[in-house]
């Protein structure tokens, strides 16, 4: 398979996975901003932007629900349109190895993307996120159902995986610092669409450190740290038959995905009452080291060797 290729779809994953997470944790967040109106509501603002990593430079003033739904929702740039954006654009250039009707609703979603604002904006901003999560559903769907799963829909569920126990993490950070802690864990597992398998597994009220332990150490609940961890281990092994060695692993991509999943397997509840901030750094850095070391071994050419006079530069 060509780098460019693999690229494309590594990246096809992550973006659509962006842009589902993105809406789910807006479509809670701003909720709560609108139904509990309150002296905390720039702080809130300005935390859910830092966390999706959109904040920029502005005033304490510019901080309200509306600022969050341009910044992270409706304008161009923003994290959910720029992902879709850029998913529909790598599928563009790999139609030939995904199926026509995952290209058919990647653009379909894309081109819709204007109607769904302008009805967001006359009605309610739920239309928008569902509308989004609903599509990224269907490209999850048809991605599973119409791809045959060799090395081309492993990268892409790399991608996917990568990008959800980095969004995961991120809507702990949050709910971590955001409002009182049984409505912020209410929130997160909404956020992250585990409310109801939440409830069927606990029996219970909802407390926050139940509500924790199961969005990052659950093996059952694919939306957890632990298991988007664990496939995203189980793929890049796929990808990389070879990596194994007589004395460790020699992929970085591996060790860093195996440590982060052991770190997680062999963790119980009472773990995280302790330095729960810093876990969540460490296993955001584990993403990015895995996407660094990905893109390094599978993506980024070598450099062409020019020829000059007396030698090779």
């Amino acid at each position: 398979m060509l780098s460019r290729i693999a690229e494309s779809l590594f990246w096809i994953g992550r973006l659509v996975e962006r842009a589902e997470d993105v809406s789910r944790m807006l479509d809670v967040s701003v909720n709560l901003l609108l139904e509990e109106s309150s002296a905390s509501d720039v702080e809130a603002c300005r935390t859910l932007l830092s966390v999706v990593g959109a904040s920029g430079s502005l005033d304490d003033r510019a901080f309200d629900a509306d600022l969050v739904l341009d910044r992270l929702a409706y304008d161009r740039d923003s994290p959910i349109w720029s992902s879709l954006e850029g998913a529909r654009e790598n599928a563009r250039t790999v139609r030939e190895v995904i199926s026509s009707e995952m290209w058919l609703c990647l653009n379909t979603t894309y081109n819709a993307l204007s109607g769904q604002r302008a009805r967001a904006k006359r009605s309610s901003p739920s239309t928008y996120f569902n509308f989004v999560k609903e599509r990224a559903a269907l490209v999850s769907g048809l991605v599973d159902g119409t791809m045959s799963h060799d090395d081309g829909w492993r990268f892409l569920v790399l991608g996917r995986s990568i990008e959800r126990a980095d969004m995961t993490v991120r809507a702990l950070s949050l709910y971590q610092v955001v409002g009182d802690p049984a409505t912020s864990a209410t929130a997160l597992l909404r956020s992250c669409g585990g409310y109801e398998s939440f409830l069927r597994t606990y029996r219970g009220s909802v407390e926050p450190g139940h509500a924790t332990e199961f969005l990052l150490l659950d093996r059952w609940f694919p939306r957890s740290v632990y298991a988007a961890v664990a496939t995203a281990e189980q793929r890049l092994l796929e990808l990389i038959p070879s990596a194994g060695s007589r004395v460790g692993i020699a992929d970085q991509g591996l060790l860093a995905l195996g440590r982060t999943r052991t770190s997680l397997e062999f963790s119980h509840a009472a773990d995280l009452e302790v330095g729960l901030a810093a876990r969540l750094d460490e296993i955001q850095k584990a993403c990015i080291d895995v996407t660094e070391a990905v893109s390094d071994r599978f993506f980024r050419g070598a450099a062409m060797v020019e020829w000059v006079y007396g030698g090779a530069s």
